[in-house]
């Protein structure tokens, strides 16, 4: 697969990883959002934020680690014992020594093992058992095809392997404002989280004559606009929301009105701390998502 493709792949995950109903989701393990570079190690934070269906506490919590993932060691937590198993497929596990030191329904921790992902562009399905006080849940469901989880009740945490130079930004919530014939500008937002520190440097896009990260913020009484000029910081693990009224992608220059339900190619370009420099493809959906905040029409380019 093409790194090219493999990044539009990710970002179709990412825009269909939707919670669909209590019943079926309330208690996923995920990893943090992000991909990882092949052949890089990786911290791998499995988070548990609730216990299993019906009970109070999670008092175990066993990883199955896929086949290419070398695991170097794994993270102690103080009252739980951990059990590493090297042999065959590999398995780490956390126990909970005592019921006062399980971790309590209404408390979120992370279980953390290191190792080294791939050297090949892929998915990794980590299969992960938690027992509770009453009952257990195994998050074990990989898709018949593709790497979706979405309809699935207990899916596996998955983790994408990307190419060199690919970006490993995780890109949600994704899309672009309508545009009527005529219009020069609009506007495109989304939620950015880099799993390392980096920092969003220039945005491209056939639909537009221009792209730039811009802000939008009061002065005064007056709201002013005006570019980044030294790009857009997206702190490690942090989520950096793209939204109307806030930073924002500006789109100048339209090359044909946007109508809703089309599509937008977009070329996200990073560059880290260390000058390294990724990009991303991604492909937003022209019109607001549901509870998205689209009021208005798309502004025009003034400060």
């Amino acid at each position: 697969m093409s790194p090219k493709n493999l990044t539009t792949t990710l970002k179709t995950i990412a825009a269909c990883a939707m919670l669909t109903g209590v019943s079926a989701v309330f208690a996923h393990v995920t990893l943090p959002p992000g991909a990882a570079t092949v052949g890089s190690d990786y911290s791998a934070a499995f988070r548990v934020g609730h216990a299993c269906q019906g009970a109070k506490a999670t008092t175990g919590l066993a990883v199955r680690l896929p086949k290419g993932f070398v695991l170097s060691d794994a993270q102690a937590r103080k009252g739980w014992k951990l059990d590493v198993q090297k042999s065959g497929d590999g398995e780490v596990r956390w126990t909970a020594e005592t019921p006062d030191s399980a971790l309590p329904s209404s408390e979120r921790a992370e279980f953390v093992l290191r190792g080294k992902v791939p050297a090949a562009p892929g998915t990794l399905w980590f299969k992960v058992l938690q027992t509770c006080d009453t009952g257990a849940a195994d998050w074990a469901e990989v898709p018949a095809s593709g790497n979706s989880t979405a309809g699935l009740k207990s899916p596996a945490a998955r983790l994408n392997v990307v190419a060199q130079g690919v970006a490993t930004v995780d890109v949600r919530d994704a899309w672009v404002r309508q545009s009527v014939p005529g219009q020069s500008g609009t506007g495109a937002f989304m939620k950015l989280t880099a799993p390392t520190g980096t920092k969003l440097v220039s945005i491209s896009t056939p639909a537009a004559g221009n792209a730039e990260v811009h802000e939008m913020k009061m002065e005064g009484d007056v709201m002013k606009m005006r570019e980044l000029p030294g790009g857009l910081e997206l702190p490690a693990g942090q989520t950096v929301e793209l939204k109307p009224g806030g930073y924002h992608v500006m789109m100048t220059d339209l090359k044909g009105a946007l109508a809703k339900g089309a599509s937008v190619p977009m070329t996200l370009k990073f560059e880290d701390a260390k000058g390294v420099k990724t990009a991303l493809d991604v492909t937003l959906p022209v019109g607001a998502p549901e509870g998205a905040d689209a009021a208005g029409a798309a502004h025009e380019h003034k400060h």
